[in-house]
């Protein structure tokens, strides 16, 4: 499964549309997307979710790496469009209680754990 990473600014937030799995294979590119904006000052950063249909821990390295990068330089980034298994992983490794995360209520009954 290929990943797509699409990075659009609105009112000076970069705001990144996530598309596809994010595994040991994809993470690269991610990472690499991710980090060509993660040493600006103030960074303001949306990392939408909604059509991420699978994650490893190697994804949640890469959005902890980003996170730290981030808040180091004084930004904020926020994380929207989980679905219950992606909110779930967040939830059980102690992440959503660190990085900000959009909570949507929906019947996402598609991802199961």
């Amino acid at each position: 499964m290929n990943l797509q990473v699409k990075l659009l600014e609105q009112n000076s937030v970069q705001c990144f549309k996530i598309v596809g799995e994010i595994d040991a294979f994809t993470a690269p590119v991610l990472r690499e997307r991710l980090s060509a904006v993660e040493n600006i000052d103030n960074l303001q950063a949306v990392l939408d979710l909604s059509d991420v249909e699978y994650m490893d821990s190697t994804g949640l390295g890469v959005f902890v790496g980003f996170y730290k990068a981030v808040k180091e330089n004084g930004g904020h980034v926020k994380i929207t469009g989980l679905n219950r298994r992606l909110s779930r992983l967040f939830e059980i490794t102690g992440l959503s209680e660190i990085i900000d995360i959009e909570k949507k209520d929906s019947e996402d009954n598609d991802a199961t754990l």
